[in-house]
């Protein structure tokens, strides 16, 4: 075999294997790095919308079914769903050691963030700029919230069967005041059943 030929098949390997090679893991400190920044910079359950771009759209650590697995898995689980998508994808990503390394870093700004405002809010909580600032956080986590829904959910708002799921939860939790266990515990075997494999 000639050694341009010996040259091609060696190239075509290298490109084979790096056609099948999946994108490199991260570090733990990137890891904590990253969500440590997700958790300084959202609100609220704004948070789920960061996590979306970051492990999706920038890192790409994960496709979006896989996202939206976790994160069903991540809404049913104790706690909060932010926390469990971060404690997920790391475990994941990295093992028990990126799980701890994803949930701290998720967790260290917002508790200093929260200790620092509860601190000041106690001092004076009539103050009408704390009020100010809070009520301006909500609005931001209530839209962040609302694009990523949209976002991840819009294929679903296509048919009709979505939207009936969707309203029904809303309704039942809205205007019923179900719980959520109570809720899952009635739409959930309804939407297996409806979008089982056929």
């Amino acid at each position: 075999m000639s050694s341009s030929t010996e040259e091609q098949t060696q190239s075509l390997q290298a490109a084979a294997v790096g056609a099948g090679e999946s994108p490199p893991r991260p570090t733990l400190f990137e890891l904590f790095w990253q969500f440590m920044v997700i958790g300084a910079v959202s609100f609220g359950g704004g948070i789920i919308a960061y996590e979306q771009i970051l492990l999706v759209e920038k890192k790409k650590w994960l496709n979006l079914d896989d996202f939206m697995a976790t994160l069903a898995i991540s809404q049913t689980m104790p706690g909060l769903n932010s926390v469990n998508m971060a404690v997920l994808t790391g475990d994941r990503l990295r093992g028990v050691l990126g799980a701890i390394a994803a949930g701290l870093g998720l967790i260290v700004p917002g508790a200093a963030f929260v200790l620092i405002v509860g601190i000041a809010y106690m001092a004076k909580p009539d103050h009408p700029i704390a009020n100010l600032i809070l009520a301006g956080i909500a609005a931001g986590a209530t839209g962040l919230l609302a694009a990523i829904t949209y976002k991840i959910g819009q294929g679903h708002l296509r048919h009709i069967i979505s939207c009936l799921i969707i309203i029904t939860t809303f309704v039942l939790m809205s205007f019923f005041k179900l719980p959520l266990i109570i809720v899952l515990l009635i739409m959930a075997p309804i939407a297996l059943f409806i979008y089982r494999p056929r």
